[in-house]
């Protein structure tokens, strides 16, 4: 079974992206980041496609990699380290192949129980 099968479909992934304000990709690269980022969410991570919230942030930098991403999830017991490993492996190359550039990537977990959301 694909990682994502067989799994209740609602956890809301927030994937941010930060590009340095002269990196930023071009709206084309961006577009097919976005299709890309939207099906490592709703394969890899279960999400449903309506609950993926995927930002580009255009940040001035001051120190270290030209990109980065952040993503904020549902923790829950199908989320293992390894399927978190393949989907920082697999966005790694997303952003490679859509942005030319080497991101830093991080992963929070949040239990159901300490997270609050509204919209």
């Amino acid at each position: 079974m694909q990682a994502g099968q067989g799994r209740r479909r609602t956890q809301m992934p927030r994937l941010s992206i930060y590009f340095t304000e002269e990196r930023m990709p071009a709206k084309d690269s961006l577009d097919a980041l976005t299709e890309r980022c939207a099906v490592l969410c709703t394969d890899v991570l279960g999400a449903a496609l309506d609950n993926v919230h995927i930002l580009y942030v255009a940040a001035r930098q001051g120190r270290g990699h030209p990109a980065s991403a952040e993503l904020a999830y549902r923790l829950g017991p199908e989320r293992t380290p390894e399927l978190m490993d393949d989907f920082m492996r697999q966005l790694d190359l997303a952003i490679q192949d859509h942005a030319g550039l080497t991101a830093r990537i991080r992963c929070f977990g949040y239990a159901i129980d300490s997270l609050h959301a509204r919209n």
